[in-house]
Parts: structure tokens; C-alpha cells; sequence
């Protein structure tokens, strides 16, 4: 397991709408970013088997592979609400104070907060928006990951390092 301060920097959320070109992404990305295993729309045998393949492709290119379940099916760690944090790395996601609150109590190693834009994820959804997101992420000890609505364009434009995409990574090098 990676110490909190070297984090990867880049992080890739699988989701149903990105699945056709995530082997692309993963192999776009740069040396040692994370991937999030989500893939909620599948089935639990088709999951796994798609896990497997996933995991890795992005243990290839010398990624950080988490899960987004409690499963054991050899993730180096796992994403989710505090409450469901299983072993190895833990990244628990948080839109406020109050969840910011719970994830650090849970001790989680890092924190996907979020919306920080608008999102095709949760279309319509209030954002925390540049000045909101710096409110709550300046003054969490543990390390945050800005997601929601990111790009490469977006990170430059939020003047944070650590931020993850379904959909903004596209199939290109990080810039």
C-alpha cells in the first residue's frame, strides 16, 4: 500500500458509460495513476470477470487498482462511504463537511469529493464549485481528490493536484 502523501495524482472511475474504451484510458494514463473498479450495472459474475481484466490491463501500466466494494478480489484498497471501506488503501467519497467529517473518523487515506462541477453523473446536482471545494479540501487532513464535472482543463482551472474522471480523461496523456 502507497503512504498517503504519494496518492496517485490522476484517477479513473469506471462506469457503464465509459466501459467500451477504458482499456484505451487505462493505457493513456500516466505511469502509476489510480483506477476506481465501479461497474454497479453488472451482474456479480460478469463484475468479477470484468474486474479481472480491468485490474489487469491497469496493473500494466503500473496503476493503483481499488474497488469500489468491500469484496476481497485483490484490490490494493477500496473506495466507498466510510462506512464500507474494506482493506488495503482506503478512499471514501464525500459531498460536504459532514461526510468530509465521517471519512476522516473512518480513516480513510483519501477522499473523492465531489461535485465540483457539473457532471453527466448527477445531472442537475447543486456543485461545490471552485471556492466550495477549496472551503472543504484546504483544511482536510487526508489527502483530497477533486471529482465531478473534471478535465485536464478543469484541474488546471481548480489549482488542485489530485483529481479523478469518468467521462473527462478521454483517451489522451495527461497535459
Amino acid at each position: 500500500m502507497r503512504d498517503k502523501q504519494s496518492l496517485p495524482l490522476i484517477w479513473l472511475l469506471s462506469d457503464a458509460r465509459n466501459d467500451a474504451r477504458l482499456e484505451d484510458v487505462l493505457a493513456a494514463l500516466p505511469q502509476g495513476s489510480g483506477f476506481v473498479f465501479r461497474h454497479y450495472h453488472l451482474g456479480p459474475v460478469a463484475r468479477r470477470a470484468r474486474f479481472d481484466t480491468l485490474a489487469a490491463v491497469a496493473r500494466a501500466y503500473g496503476h493503483v487498482v481499488v474497488l469500489a466494494d468491500t469484496q476481497e478480489w485483490g484490490a490494493d484498497g477500496h473506495y466507498g462511504t466510510p462506512d464500507r471501506l474494506g482493506k488495503g488503501l482506503r478512499l471514501a467519497n464525500a459531498h460536504d463537511e459532514r461526510e468530509m467529517q465521517a471519512a476522516v473518523a473512518a480513516q480513510a487515506d483519501g477522499i473523492f469529493l465531489s461535485p465540483v462541477f457539473p457532471t453527466a453523473s448527477h445531472p442537475g446536482a447543486a456543485t461545490l464549485g471552485i471556492a466550495g471545494f477549496h472551503a472543504l479540501a484546504d483544511r482536510s487532513p487526508v489527502p483530497v481528490i477533486a471529482l465531478g464535472g473534471m478535465t485536464h482543463e478543469r484541474a488546471r482551472e481548480l489549482d488542485w493536484p489530485r483529481w479523478g474522471a469518468i467521462d473527462g480523461l478521454g483517451s489522451t496523456k495527461a497535459a
